[in-house]
């Protein structure tokens, strides 16, 4: 019976390290690498799901991590006056 829980710690394990948050850079690198895989049509089913979710999650951090990062950026006006950067007027 021992195996079953090794099994449930290296799932505890896995889930911690999931849960850890990836830097924008780490998140879009690995979605990048899953897109990979799934566009190579060799992922079985289940895998594929569960790449899906994955990636999905990782699309999801990304897009916050843009969202926040625009709210952040400023740039100066011609009265040298911090305004929120419009990407429209340059």
């Amino acid at each position: 019976m021992s195996a079953p829980t090794t099994k449930t710690a290296s799932k505890s394990a896995a889930k911690t390290a999931h849960e850890s948050t990836p830097s924008f850079e780490q998140a879009y690198s690995e979605l990048e690498t899953i897109v990979a895989r799934m566009e190579s049509g060799q992922m079985p089913l289940e895998a594929s799901l569960e790449a899906y979710k994955h990636g999905n999650a990782l699309l999801e951090l990304c897009q916050k991590s843009l969202a926040e990062v625009e709210q952040q950026v400023k740039v100066l006006n011609e009265r040298q006056q911090l305004v929120a950067f419009n990407a429209d007027h340059e």
